[in-house]
């Protein structure tokens, strides 16, 4: 059980990460229009790139975060953190899935909770 939580809580940070590249990089792209449903003109705006960028790094962050947690931290406190960034993705997951697209709580929220439960 320790090596499946340790490749899910790894997999959800790495598209943490992900998720923050193609947000602060990508976000005027064709993919992007379709991942987000938004138009090529309010993409290009520098006011959405700049909303797009900031929300790219917020992802970074968890990602990071379940990193530290996962690899620097040890027993009790690793469990902890693990839990808490988990827990922020969840939530994010959920808030995107009621704003943007029900399509989130799968790619985002399903991986995040697995790796939660494989911690419980």
């Amino acid at each position: 059980m320790v090596q499946l939580r340790l490749i899910l809580v790894t997999l959800v940070a790495v598209e943490a990460l992900g998720i923050m590249l193609f947000e602060m990089f990508g976000s005027q792209t064709k993919a992007a229009q379709r991942a987000f449903g938004l138009s090529a003109d309010f993409l290009a705006q520098p006011e959405a790139r700049v909303a797009f960028a900031n929300q790219g790094l917020y992802n970074g962050f968890l990602g990071v975060g379940l990193l530290v947690a996962e690899f620097a931290l040890v027993g009790a406190a690793s469990l902890l953190m693990q839990r808490v960034f988990l827990i922020f993705i969840i939530v994010a997951a959920v808030f995107g899935m009621i704003t943007v697209s029900r399509q989130i709580i799968w790619t985002q929220g399903l991986p995040a909770i697995l790796a939660l439960l494989a911690l419980l």
